[in-house]
């Protein structure tokens, strides 16, 4: 089949370079001599670049395929730089994610108590308090940690720094010392600094001193002594009394924290309180020339805080409204001063009975009985409740009789410290102390007692 003669004039056409077409156009007259070709449209100059990128592009990678090599190199140099691109990405959102967290952490430590120390922190998180059962109880409503801070006028990095458990402290908020015990042995104090003493003050004043006691508890409490604790035994023809065992520090901080749960706070209050009134033994070690006080058992109530004489005495309503109703029902008088409990009646053969139920309360209490102090006192001898004489009228014992009325005696005619034989401090206002405590049990010899002081201290 012959080709067509106008598709073969075509080809011939388009094959010829175009400074002759445009040579032939002009010598038969389809094109002004003198004049060059027109230049292209910009549609068409702007497709025209575009597919000569491409052709470049297309030629380029032809010369790449034809070297495996170098195609590899490159393909391995791209996938590197997407690589460190993706990772820098990823390390630069990390770092923004840190950085925001990091902000967030310390705006809320700034708001409220996040954690106080290894094994306390645990219901920090809840923050919300029974604000029907702390109004009709009279107590300030705190629901957090840093309201708490603001009703104690410290910050709460402050409070914070009061209540952190470390079980190896180089700080201790507390003064430790022994003094001797009148039965023997010593009994070891831990006095609060001043900023802890604060806040302990505070604690009791309006927690502690606002909640109802059981009328039979007589220690640490406004209006009540030892003479009130004795008054009721009097006469009686059997007492009994019974020691509780390491009463302060078997109270220890969960039981307080439920006692402060029990109020209607928060945990988170709850706890902070309870680390505020708690405190564990510690023995000092050396470590590297550097003095820790470590933890050798668990936060308990300190003795020498002021605030826990009025935790034992709420803890122990339970046991005081258990006693008395026992005690009562079988014809006996209770009373307790703090952990001295003393029983009295005109049956001395229900004693036995008595003190065996008595027994089974205190350990269903949680408490222990101190089975070396428990006595029981007839008549017949002398018998003493917190150091009162009961058997007729609250006196002093006649030793303690004796031996102040020679103190007093030769302290008059040989001067005072001639009787400091202690070596006390201030022992002008310790005497003055002891003779306050014989007027108070006896005021019928108070005028002579205060003559005899006055000769003793001297002008």
């Amino acid at each position: 089949m012959s080709e067509d003669p106008k598709a073969r004039l075509y080809r011939r056409v388009q094959n010829l370079p175009p400074q002759r077409i445009l040579g032939r156009m002009q010598e038969h007259g389809f094109w002004p001599m003198g004049q060059g070709l027109p230049p292209d449209p910009p549609s068409e100059a702007l497709e025209r670049r575009q597919v000569e990128t491409k052709l470049a592009q297309f030629q380029q990678q032809h010369q790449t395929h034809q070297d495996p090599l170098k195609a590899l190199a490159q393909e391995h140099q791209r996938r590197m730089k997407e690589s460190r691109e993706r990772r820098a990405a990823r390390r630069k959102a990390r770092e923004e994610a840190r950085r925001k967290s990091l902000a967030a952490w310390a705006a809320k430590r700034q708001a409220t108590i996040i954690h106080l120390g290894a094994g306390v922190s645990a219901n920090l998180g809840n923050t919300v308090s029974d604000v029907t059962r702390l109004t009709s109880s009279g107590l300030p409503v705190l629901h957090e940690g840093r309201e708490l801070a603001a009703a104690l006028g410290v910050t709460l990095g402050k409070l914070r720094w009061l209540t952190f458990h470390r079980k190896g402290a180089t700080v201790v908020h507390y003064h430790r010392y022994d003094v001797p015990k009148k039965s023997g042995g010593t009994r070891h104090i831990s006095a609060p600094k001043p900023d802890l003493k604060q806040a302990q003050a505070w604690v009791w004043r309006d927690i502690l001193e606002k909640v109802e006691l059981h009328p039979q508890a007589h220690g640490f409490r406004p209006r009540h002594s030892i003479v009130s604790n004795a008054v009721p035994h009097v006469g009686r023809k059997v007492v009994a009394n019974l020691d509780l065992k390491d009463f302060f520090p078997s109270i220890t901080f969960p039981r307080v924290q439920g006692l402060f749960r029990s109020f209607g706070y928060s945990p988170q209050v709850s706890t902070i309180l309870a680390l505020l009134c708690t405190e564990p033994p510690r023995a000092v070690a050396s470590i590297r020339g550097r003095r820790y006080y470590v933890a050798v058992d668990e936060r308990a109530l300190p003795q020498g805080a002021c605030t826990s004489p009025a935790i034992t005495n709420i803890l122990c309503r339970a046991l005081d409204r258990r006693l008395q109703a026992l005690a009562a029902k079988l014809g006996f008088a209770y009373t307790r001063y703090a952990d001295d409990l003393t029983f009295s009646g005109d049956d001395p053969a229900a004693i036995g009975s008595l003190l065996g139920r008595v027994r089974q309360i205190i350990v269903d209490e949680g408490f222990e009985e101190n089975a070396a102090k428990g006595r029981v006192m007839r008549r017949s001898r002398h018998q003493e409740v917190t150091g009162v004489t009961v058997n007729q009228r609250p006196k002093l014992s006649r030793k303690e009789l004796r031996i102040l009325r020679a103190i007093l005696h030769n302290a008059a005619k040989h001067g005072l410290e001639s009787q400091n034989r202690t070596g006390h401090p201030n022992f002008a206002a310790y005497l003055k102390g002891r003779v306050g405590l014989a007027c108070m049990i006896d005021p019928d010899r108070a005028p002579a007692w205060n003559a005899a002081l006055a000769k003793a201290l001297g002008p």
